[in-house]
Order: structure tokens, then sequence, then C-alpha cells
């Protein structure tokens, strides 16, 4: 009886659907497991065989952690707000709700036949408004907050009211805007409601701010740094320009400390972990003021321009300060005989991108505004340039230049011929590169020239904050997460403007649901989408306020990265309309146990989920710090490419397009196509299957090898355009989904990237068909029995289960596969058709390949849909404990028998035995060996 595969798992799919097998409900009787994937986004184009990686991994896992008597939580969702619904409703006009809802119906089918244990009755989407609902609930919460520093938490903003009602903020120590003035209570209650809302926005953990974003007019939005790839949009290839504009912001710096030390709680990559501590990048230093000498100055040229330092000690050693070119300051620093060189030096950083900037270290640029500071410890003059590896959100935006203790500011100051001066005496070649020693004592530096490092900062702090110019800083990389795109497809901001400041709507009012209009485009006066609904304005008319008073909502809506921030906890409670989860659900699955997805979201949406979490757990609303124990990054799987070659002479009007074989290609003039991968089979291409592909190709003409065409091959990224995409619906259809899955774990360890070859897979269906012929003879009859295991029979079983046990706590995916191959094979050599063994078998596969199990579980006799909730084998060392041990007897260094004894017989019966025995005696010839060596459980050495 061959083995059905389609039969069989379709069986079980729709078993699993309609028995609703891994529905999840609180079980306070076990163990609690929350296993997540990274929700994906639903692109038209479906899952390639790329995408289900991790989702395998995870499903492992789960049905894993099942069998070993937890509870287990394994939900499945969609992120589906984004610019690519969106792109395609612009150039259809079609609403991006109904594409949207068409590719996740997509999604979930294919997810489906992939046979992961999902409970559906979980499933999310971010676009949905009754979940985008708490998302706007979440924004609300945090702009009615501030983060007070003592309490080292976010605290409600009425109490900062109340404190600057009774004793102004002199004694508040909160995170605030850098610019926030000292005022008393008199200053404060005096005030009008708009100076005290705007007054509060400097405190709100988010507010509207204008600040520096990459604006992308090709796509009409502002896009996140990880978004923008080598001065364009990832999507789209758009060109993206540094802009200022006012923009939502969430100040995630807040969190800062919190975010750094949080990464030691929690089981993540050591890699991924300082991604993080570096693009926080916490310092320890010194701001300090240098006061402006300007030859043409302005009611608002600044007085002073502040640096932020790690190393205040060589202040001596400045000889030219860098701004960044968007910076406020430029139009009041730059003279009228540089104004030229300078606007354009400035419009062309604007068209570059953030990482170009900071990542270009070989080539030196900038311009000389004409203006200069002093240096306050010497009162020297010193130049004021515009650089394009300073950027206005960093800092200040302005750093001071030190050519002998930095290569960047060394080769900037051998560019532009300024001075470069040594400031200790242990550095050394500073004429041929900078030295950034901090050994030595200290020359040239004036009140601390003799001193080493810490006694050199230390004094120069203390002047700083005695002299009021300054004063010792912890600074930090992360600026405040802009929370605005200017699109239609994202949550709505649930705020309208009076007196051009925010306010928040009625929660009672939530949600704010997206706006129905014309179609998907900027106004024709350059307004966010949203600005074309029609009456989409706010009517407080509950608040006591005449009939008819409207105003204006937020245009912008909220980024990818919103709805993607909690999710994990709407999938505990995932119906409830009244909260975003209910505590009971919150505490009974508290945080997320194994989380698997891409690394490349280390900071993006890993970083602002854990700063949201934390928020949560500021209110009271989680109990966990962090929302994830256990990270798991899976590698790519890259695509296989490949290639056929069309000989040059073929091309043009009225001629059919030859190509030649890969192996004869050399002999031609070609131009290499890429081919798709479908219709190629261990890189031989089917040439009918070619002519039918693409029309200009039907009338082909092939130079073919041994009456083959041989197709090039090359690795790279799997995408459409390289046409080396494989659907995984083909291959469930061809070798099934237990194939599937099983195959993708055998590529290699998880975290790898690891290249497709779909001729692998092959391999790995034959497996699926020999644990099948197990259970049946040549005659397609059933042939297990209840006999009792033999002890071989029960090594094999209980060698495979100690391994397979040990590999998935340690999430060795593929190393279990080579595991059941080899059990499988063991059992097949010893012809083991014993139940007690291909149970246990069984239910060690079930992880790997569930539909097969299922069938074979109920063939066994079971009940059908049980082995879910099964127990995993219990691993038993006895049966790997051997009763006998088989000697090689080696006479005069050569063997010549292999004799059995006990494992626990001692050397003198070993030696009587071996000296007994026919083929030894037979070797011996009637002569008495010199000597008999026994080594324990090794061999017999007879010297004659």
């Amino acid at each position: 009886m061959e083995y059905n595969h389609k039969e069989v798992e379709q069986k079980w799919r729709q078993f699993w659907e309609e028995n609703q097998t891994f529905k999840t409900e609180i079980d306070t009787s076990k163990p609690k497991y929350y296993v997540l994937d990274m929700f994906p986004y639903p692109s038209g184009a479906g899952l390639h065989v790329g995408h289900p990686l991790g989702y395998i991994a995870s499903d492992i896992i789960a049905r894993y952690k099942r069998l070993k008597g937890f509870n287990v939580l394994h939900p499945m969702g969609f992120d589906s707000f984004g610019l690519p619904a969106e792109q395609y409703a612009i150039q259809t006009g079609q609403h991006p709700a109904i594409t949207t809802e068409e590719n996740i119906t997509t999604y979930i089918r294919q997810l489906k036949q992939i046979g992961f244990s999902y409970d559906w009755s979980r499933e999310v989407r971010t676009s949905d408004s009754k979940y985008y609902k708490w998302t706007q609930w979440i924004f609300m919460q945090l702009f009615n907050h501030y983060y007070d520093k003592d309490a080292n938490k976010a605290l409600k903003i009425t109490d900062l009211v109340e404190k600057f009602a009774t004793s102004g903020n002199k004694s508040v120590n909160a995170v605030c805007d850098e610019d926030t003035p000292v005022f008393t209570s008199e200053e404060w209650n005096a005030m009008s409601e708009f100076d005290q809302q705007s007054m509060l926005l400097k405190y709100r953990l988010t507010y509207p701010d204008e600040s520096v974003v990459n604006w992308c007019p090709g796509l009409g939005t502002v896009l996140a740094n990880d978004e923008v790839k080598d001065g364009v949009s990832e999507r789209g290839g758009f060109p993206v320009e540094q802009k200022k504009m006012k923009q939502w912001a969430m100040r995630i710096t807040a969190y800062a400390d919190r975010l750094i030390d949080g990464l030691n709680e929690v089981d993540w990559s050591d890699a991924l972990k300082e991604q993080q501590r570096n693009w926080i990048g916490r310092s320890t230093g010194a701001s300090v003021r240098f006061e402006v000498l300007t030859p043409n100055p302005q009611p608002l040229t600044p007085q002073n321009i502040e640096v932020f330092t790690t190393r205040v000690d060589t202040i001596y050693g400045v000889s030219f300060m860098v701004i960044a070119p968007e910076h406020e300051y430029v139009p009041f620093l730059t003279t009228p005989e540089q104004k030229e060189a300078v606007d354009e030096y400035v419009k062309w950083v604007a068209s570059r991108s953030e990482l170009d900037r900071m990542s270009e270290v070989k080539k030196v640029s900038g311009v000389f505004t004409g203006s200069y500071v002093v240096n306050p410890f010497n009162d020297e003059k010193v130049p004021i340039f515009l650089a394009d590896y300073v950027l206005a959100g960093y800092g200040t935006g302005a750093v001071m230049g030190v050519p002998s203790g930095d290569q960047r500011d060394w080769n900037f100051a051998t560019h532009f011929k300024l001075p470069i001066v040594p400031i200790l005496d242990a550095q050394k070649d500073i004429e041929k590169e900078a030295d950034n020693t901090k050994e030595g004592k200290y020359i040239n530096s004036g009140i601390i020239n003799g001193m080493e490092y810490k006694e050199a900062t230390k004094t120069l702090t203390t002047y700083l904050e005695e002299k009021g110019i300054g004063k010792g800083k912890i600074q930090y990389r992360l600026r405040n997460a802009v929370f605005s795109r200017q699109r239609y497809w994202g949550e709505p901001v649930p705020v309208y403007f009076k007196d051009g400041l925010p306010y928040l709507i009625e929660e009672s009012e939530l949600p704010l649901d997206l706006p129905v209009i014309d179609k998907y485009l900027p106004t024709e006066t350059g307004e966010p989408p949203l600005g074309r609904a029609e009456g989409w304005a706010y009517h407080p008319s509950h608040n006591g306020e005449g009939q008819g008073v409207r105003y204006p909502y937020e245009l912008s809506t909220m980024p990818g990265w919103a709805g993607s921030s909690w999710y994990w906890y709407r999938y505990m409670d995932a119906q409830n309309e009244a909260e975003f989860a209910s505590q009971d659900a919150i505490n009974y699955w508290k945080a997320v146990d194994l989380y698997i997805g891409g690394s490349e979201h280390a900071t993006g949406h890993l970083l602002y989920s854990r700063f949201w979490n934390k928020f949560l757990k500021d209110l009271g609303l989680v109990p966990e710090e962090e929302f994830a124990k256990k990270l798991i990054n899976q590698g790519m799987i890259q695509g296989r490419s490949n290639f056929v070659y069309r000989v040059k002479s073929s091309v043009g009007a009225g001629k059919n397009p030859v190509f030649v074989s890969y192996n004869l290609k050399d002999q031609y003039e070609t131009t290499d196509i890429h081919v798709d991968v479908n219709i190629v089979n261990n890189d031989i291409l089917d040439v009918n299957a070619f002519k039918n592909w693409r029309e200009d190709f039907a009338n082909a003409e092939f130079i073919l090898e041994d009456g083959k065409y041989v197709c090039g091959v090359e690795v790279e990224k799997m995408s459409k355009s390289k046409y080396n995409v494989v659907n995984p619906d083909i291959l469930v259809d061809k070798v099934g989904a237990d194939t599937l899955r099983l195959y993708e774990m055998f590529l290699g360890p998880l975290e790898q990237a690891k290249p497709w070859n779909t001729n692998g897979i092959d391999g790995s269906f034959r497996f699926i068909k020999k644990v099948w012929r197990l259970f049946y003879d040549d005659q397609s009859n059933f042939k297990v029995k209840d006999e009792a295991p033999t002890p071989a029979e029960l090594k094999v079983l209980h060698t495979a289960i100690k391994k397979v046990e040990e590999d998935l706590e340690r999430y060795s995916f593929n190393t279990v596969v080579s595991t059941l191959m080899i059990c499988v094979n063991d059992l097949g050599s010893l012809k083991c058709s014993k139940k007690a063994i291909l149970q246990e078998l069984v239910i060690l596969m079930s992880p790997y390949t569930p539909h097969i199990a299922e069938e074979l579980w109920t063939l066994l006799g079971n009940e059908a849909g049980t082995i879910s909730y099964a127990s995993f084998p219990k691993f038993n060392p006895s049966y790997l404990v051997e009763a006998n041990f088989e000697y090689p007897i080696s006479i005069n260094g050569k063997v010549r028998a292999n004799i059995s004894f006990p494992t626990d017989a001692v050397p003198a019966d070993i030696e009587a035995g071996v000296l007994a025995n026919e083929v030894v005696l037979k070797w011996l010839d009637g002569k008495a060996p010199k000597k008999v060596i026994v080594v324990p459980k090794r061999i017999v050495n007879v010297v004659m």
C-alpha cells in the first residue's frame, strides 16, 4: 500500500479544523508555554519556500511542548497595514482593505496546508478596527503620561499638573525637552490653557515635534532609517531626502537605560543584543558651551553652541567645530561670502541618507560657514564648518573637532589644512594618523598639563560646572522615535487640534475609524491623503462646546510599527471588547517563551516592542519587564537561480532566439537570462515548457549537449525578478507538507543562511515512504504486531528518544532529522514491526511530520487527534547498556576473531575463554602464547 500524501494530509487538515484541535484555553493545571512567530505582512505574492522556515521551527517546538505536558499558546495573525497595499490602491483605485483581505485569504490557505498547529480562533489583523482600537488606546495612555526619573517609570500627566500647580517644576525630575524653562507654581497658575498645554507637550511620552526625517516624495511619506537603503526607499527605489517636518514622536529615550539593562535579562543572540546596545548608544561625558563669533550677528543668531563629548580631556586639542548641514543655526552662522557654497553643500547633503553619511569614512566633504566659536578653556577662535558626518538629530548636532585624537577629525583637518595639536605625551605619529590614546600625561592643555586621564577629566568637568559653561552628562545615540506616516493605510491618530494644539478624543469614541476618501494620494495642497476625507473633523459637543464647533483631526496615520508593538498581548484574549486583554489572560500567559523572526527587526520592531512593553508594565497592565524571554533569528533561505544563455547573434527582428547549453556557452558570445526554476529539474531545462513560458521564446532554438539543455546555477536572494521563487503550494502538491517541513529543517542550522535546492527534497520524500513501509508489507498488509521488543530494537528507539529530546531542548532542528532517519533505517534493518516501538517513533516524528503521524497513530488503534496531546516518550538509559561486549581478538597484531563476553566479565575469565576458542586454537597451532593482554571493553591482544 503506497503512501498517499495528498489524501492523508487533506484528511488531517480537515480534522484539525473541524475539531479545533489546537484551540487553547487557560489551564492552570498545566505549565504554560507561549511560542510566537513574527507575524507576516500579507503581500500579494503569497508565501515562497523561504517564508515558512521560522514557522516550521516554531510549530515543531509548539507540538513538542504539548507532548511534554505544557499548555501551549501558538497563534498567528497579520501585520496588515502598510505601503504595498496602498501603492496598489494608488495604481488601481481599489481600496487597500480589499487587496489586504484577498492576500490574507491566500496566506491562511497556504499556512493551513503546511500543517501549522495555530489556534486560528485568536487570529489578529492590525488593520481591523477592533484591533487598532487598542493601538489607539495605548497611544492615548502614552499621551497622558510622562517619565519620572525619581520613580524610574511613567506616571500620569495629571500628577505632573498637580506638582506644577503647587510647586512649579524646579523640583520635578522628569524626562523633558532640553529647552524646557524653569517656572514657579505662581507662573504656572498664571499661564493660559494654551501655554499650559504647550508646556505639557515638553513632558508627554508622545507629542508633535519638528524633526529631520527621511522624506520620500515618490512614496509621499516619511520612512524609518531601516526603510532606506543607499539613499533610496527600500520599497520602490525612490530618492529619499532629509527634511524638517512636524511629526508625532515617541519619547523612547526616556527608556534608554532600561532598554540597555533589560538586555541582560533575555536569552537573545549576542549579535542582536549588541546591535541594540549600539543603536541606543549610551555614552558618559560632558556638555560644553562654546561662545559664537560671527561678523554679521542677527537677532536669532545663537550666543553659544553646545556640544557633547565623551573625551572632554581633549578639549585643548580642538581646532575646528563641525555642525550638521541641516542644523537650524546654519542660516545665522553663514556669512554672505560663504552663502553660495553653504547652500550648494546643504542641498547636496539633503540627497544623502543618514546611513550613507555615517558609513562614508574615506571621502572628506565639508564647507566653512565664515563664523567661529571660542574655546572656553584657552579663548582660541575655532572655525565652524558644516560636514555630512554630523547629523542634526544626534546629540546637539554639533561636534568639536580634535584631529590628534580622532581619525575622522584628522582626515577633515588634513583635508582643510587645519591645525593638529598634540595633547598627550604618549601620542605617536600624529602627523600620519590620529592617536586616541588615554595614556600618558597631558601637554599643550592648560589647567590639566601633567595630569593623567581620570584626574584631567574630573578637573575639566568641575571647571565647566563651576563656571556655568557645561556639565557632566550621560547621552544617548538613540533619538525619539518618529510616529507618523503621511499615508492613508494606517491607524488614525485619535487626536484633534484646537488652536494648533493636540487634544485626545474621548476613549468612548474609540476606535477612530479610517474615513472614506476618493483616492489615496496627498491633496493638491500637499496634505496627507486623509485631508481628502469630507467632514472628517471632531465635534466636541459633549464637552459643552457649541453646536457646529469642529476641530481638525490629525491627518497623518501611525507608522507600521504601531500595531506590531503589542500584538502578542491581543493573542492572549483576542475577542475581548472591553480591554486589550484581560488581566487573567495576561497574568497567565505573561511573556512570550520563544519568539522566532528575522534579525533585520533588531533596531525597529524589537526595540519599539520592548519600549511599549515597559510602558505597559509601568501602568501595571502587564507583569513582565521584557516581552520575549527567548528569541531565535532564523537565517534566510536563499534562492537557487537557473540561467539560460542566449546567443547574441540571434537577437533581432525576424530571428529565432538561440540558446546554448551551459558547457558549450564559451564557444559563443552570449547573454545570461534568468529562467523560471520551476521548469528546470536537476539543472536540466524542460525546453517545451520554456517555449510556453514566454511568448518571445515560443520559436526558440537550442544547442544541446548529449541531447539535453543544461542550465547555469547561482545562489541569490529569492525574488520574483530572478524567477527563483519556489511556491510551497507546488511542493505540497507534489511531495506533501510533511516532506516540505522535514526538508526545510534538514537544510542546516536554523540561524544560518542556506541555499534552496528543490532537487534535494526527494530524499526527504523517500524517508517519509520508508517510515510508511515499517507499517505495511510488500502485499500492502498492515504488519504491526503486539509483540515484546528485542533489546536491539529498544536500544535503537531510546537512542533516538534521548537525542531528539536533547536537540529540541537546544533548538537544533536539523540534527533531529538526522536522528530520525538513522532510527528508521536501523529499525528497518532489524525488520521491526513491534507496536511498542513504532508507536513511540510516531510520537517522536509528530512535531516534524504531523500528518503522517496522525494517520499512523490511528492505524495503531489510538483515538483520532489524540497524538497532539500524547506524552513524549520517556528515555530509559538501561536500554542503552549492553549486556555483552564483542571483543576483537588480535593475534600478533592482526584481528583473527571476534568473541562476545558479558560486560562485567573479569580479565581472567576473558583470557580463559579466548584460549579455549576454536579459531584462536587454530592460530596458536599448539603453541602457548607469551602474553595475553585484556583491555576491558576494547580488545584482547594475544602475543606469540
